[in-house]
């Protein structure tokens, strides 16, 4: 399985995290960084993540986002 990628990622242009938990569908690199292993990790920590790692300047502004259409 794919377990070492697991975990909650960061869109960097549209400030979208989604919690990664699954195999289905895993986020392409450099578009999407994950934030951190914890898949329950909550908004306002992630957001704080982020600001600490420097990857955004307005952290207020990441939101909950939804999956691409996974096309079979």
């Amino acid at each position: 399985m794919q377990h070492d990628k697991f975990g909650i990622y960061l869109h960097l242009k549209d400030l979208k995290i989604v919690r990664i938990n699954s195999p289905y569908w895993l986020p392409s690199v450099p578009e999407w960084v994950r934030i951190t292993t914890d898949v329950n990790t909550t908004l306002l920590k992630v957001r704080e993540m982020a600001k600490e790692k420097k990857l955004v300047s307005e952290s207020d502004k990441i939101t909950w986002g939804t999956l691409p259409q996974i096309k079979p």
